[in-house]
C-alpha cells in the first residue's frame, strides 16, 4: 500500500513515528517536502501542500491528512493564523480534488479542536495568550458551565468577560468558530463520501471549557449525519497518524485485553483529558480500529496500562494522587515479565505521569527483556501515549528491523529523554523559559548531546546488540528552541 501522509507538523512522533509504523507494517509513505510543512509556529505552504496532494494522488492507495496542515498550514498555527473562512474551505476541497484524481483513493482525515492551553504560552497561542491567559482560561470555564447550568452560572460569565479587553476576546473566539466550521464542514464530507474515517479530537481538554463546548456541538452535527461508524471525537492529537495508521493496516479487527497497574485503574483521573483512564482507552482502541476482550487467551495483543492510583500529577515522585495503595507496580511488572516469557504480544502505555515515563516503573523494568516489547509509549498527554501504544500493539509487524527502530526510538526519547535527562539538561541552563530557549539554544543542544549519548548506548548494548542489527545513532538535538520535543536521529539496520 502507498500511503501519503499530510502531518500535523515536523516532530519526531508526528512525522518520524508513523513513518517508522508504516515501514514495520510493510507500506510505502510518501510525505510533502520539508518546505509545505509547518515548523512550531509557522505555517506551512498550503498551496504547495495542494499541488503536491494533486500530483501524488492519482498513484496513492490512501491519504493520512491533517486538517489544519492542509488547510491552515498546521496544527499549531491554526490557532494563530488570521485566513479567512472562505480561503480554508477552498483549500479542504482540495480532497474532492484528489478523489475525483483517484476515485479509488482512501481519505483518512483528522482535525484538532482548538485547546485552551494551560499555560500562558505566547508561541503556540495567539500573542496575547502570553499575558491575558488566565483571564481566557477562566472566561473559557465559565461559558461552559452558563451553557450547560444555565443561570447560576450566569454572574461567573459575566465577570470572565469583564476582565478581558473586547478585542482580545471577539479574535479569539472568532478564531475557534473558524476552525470549529473546518470541522463541522469535514463532516458534511464523510457524509458525502469523500472522506473515509473522520476523527475530531481535544487537545489538552478539561471537563469544562470551550474545547468541551464545540466538542457538544460536533456529536450533536455526527448524529444528524447519523455517520457514527465513519466519526471519531475524543481527546488526542499528535498521535492521530498512527491512529489512523493503524485503521488501513491492521489485520481485521485486533483484539484487546487490557491489564491496568492497579485494579481501580480504568478510575483514574487525567490532567490534559476530560474523562477517565479506562473512558479514554475505549476511545483510543475504537478510532483505531479495535476491540476490547475480557479474556486474555481471546486477545492478539496486551495493552499494559500503567495508570496513577488515583489521578495524574505533574511532578514525580507524587505520594498522594499517583504512587498509592491503589496499585502495586512490582505486581504489575511481575505480569509484563510472565507476558513476554509466553511469547504474547505486549504494548505498554506509561501514563502515570504526563510528559514521560515513570521513573519508579522504569527501574522496575531494567530486568525484563525490553526488545521482545510489541510497543512502548510514554510521551506527553495520556492520549498521545495510548494512541502509540496500541498502533504498535495492533500493527502486523512485516519488517523486524523497522519494529526494532521504531522501539528504540520511543524508549530513547520517552524513557531515556523525557523522564530523566531533559531535567538535566534544564539545570545546566540559567532559568530557561519553557517557551523558547533564546540565545540557550546551542547550550542546551550541546548538554543533550553529551548527556543522551552514553544512555543510548548502554540501552542498545543491554537489550538490542544481540539481535543481529546495527545502530547508527546521529546527534541528539531539540526539535524546537524549547526543552519540551527532543529529535534522536537513528538508523537500525
Amino acid at each position: 500500500m502507498r500511503i501519503l501522509l499530510i502531518p500535523p507538523d515536523v516532530r519526531p512522533q508526528t512525522l518520524a513515528h508513523p513513518v517508522q509504523l508504516a515501514q514495520m507494517a510493510g507500506a510505502e509513505i510518501r510525505v510533502p517536502p520539508p518546505a509545505a510543512l509547518p515548523r512550531l509556529n509557522e505555517p506551512g505552504d498550503t498551496a504547495l501542500l495542494g499541488s503536491w496532494l494533486r500530483r501524488e494522488a492519482p498513484q496513492a492507495d490512501a491519504l493520512i491528512v491533517c486538517l489544519e496542515t492542509l488547510t491552515l498550514g498546521g496544527m499549531i498555527p491554526a490557532r494563530r493564523v488570521s485566513d479567512p473562512l472562505e480561503d480554508v474551505l477552498k483549500r479542504l476541497g482540495t480532497l474532492e480534488e484528489a478523489r475525483r484524481l483517484n476515485p479509488g483513493l482512501r481519505i483518512l482525515a483528522f482535525g484538532v479542536i482548538v485547546r485552551v492551553a494551560h499555560d500562558n504560552d505566547p508561541l503556540e497561542e495567539k500573542p496575547y495568550y502570553g499575558e491575558w491567559g488566565r483571564e481566557l482560561r477562566a472566561y473559557s470555564a465559565a461559558f461552559d458551565r452558563h451553557d450547560r447550568h444555565g443561570e447560576a452560572d450566569l454572574p461567573a460569565l459575566e465577570a470572565a468577560m469583564a476582565s478581558l479587553p473586547a478585542e482580545i476576546l471577539r479574535d479569539w473566539v472568532s478564531t475557534r468558530e473558524r476552525n470549529r466550521t473546518l470541522h463541522l464542514a469535514a463532516l458534511d464530507s464523510v457524509r458525502a463520501g469523500v472522506i473515509e474515517h473522520l476523527c475530531l479530537t481535544l487537545d489538552d481538554t478539561t471537563p469544562y471549557g470551550l474545547a468541551a463546548h464545540d466538542r457538544r456541538l460536533l456529536e450533536a452535527r455526527a448524529d444528524e449525519l447519523n455517520i457514527w461508524p465513519q466519526v471519531d471525537i475524543y481527546p488526542g492529537a499528535d498521535e492521530v497518524p498512527v491512529t489512523l495508521l493503524t485503521r488501513l493496516l491492521r489485520d481485521g479487527v485486533p483484539r484487546v485485553y487490557v491489564q491496568y497497574s492497579g485494579p481501580l485503574g480504568a478510575a483514574a483521573g487525567l490532567l490534559y483529558e476530560d474523562r477517565r483512564a479506562g473512558e479514554l482507552v475505549q476511545a483510543h482502541m475504537r478510532a483505531s480500529g479495535c476491540v476490547q476482550v475480557d479474556h486474555r487467551a481471546e486477545a492478539d495483543f496486551i495493552l499494559a496500562v500503567n495508570t496513577p492510583g488515583e489521578r495524574q500529577a505533574n511532578v514525580q515522585p507524587d505520594y498522594a494522587t499517583v504512587d498509592t495503595t491503589a496499585r502495586h507496580l512490582p505486581a504489575f511488572v511481575d505480569f509484563l515479565r510472565d507476558a513476554l516469557a509466553r511469547g504474547e504480544r505486549v504494548s505498554l502505555a506509561d501514563i502515570a505521569y504526563p510528559n514521560g515515563a515513570e521513573r519508579r516503573l522504569w527501574r522496575l523494568m531494567q530486568g525484563l527483556p525490553l526488545a521482545r516489547l510489541s510497543g512502548y509509549a510514554a510521551w506527553n498527554t495520556a492520549g498521545n501515549t495510548l494512541g502509540s501504544a496500541v498502533s504498535m500493539g495492533a500493527l502486523p509487524v512485516r519488517d523486524e528491523r523497522a519494529r526494532i527502530e521504531a522501539l528504540y526510538s520511543r524508549l530513547v526519547d520517552d524513557a531515556l529523554y523525557q523522564a530523566e535527562v531533559r531535567a538535566q539538561v534544564r539545570a545546566g541552563l540559567t532559568d530557561p523559559s519553557p517557551f523558547d530557549l533564546g540565545e540557550q539554544l546551542p547550550l542546551a543542544n550541546e548538554r543533550m548531546a553529551e548527556l543522551m549519548g552514553p544512555p543510548m548506548q548502554v540501552l542498545w548494548d543491554r537489550e538490542f546488540s544481540g539481535l543481529g542489527y546495527r545502530l547508527r545513532p546521529g546527534p541528539p538535538h531539540l526539535a524546537w528552541p524549547r526543552l519540551f520535543t527532543g529529535v534522536f536521529p537513528l538508523e537500525v539496520e
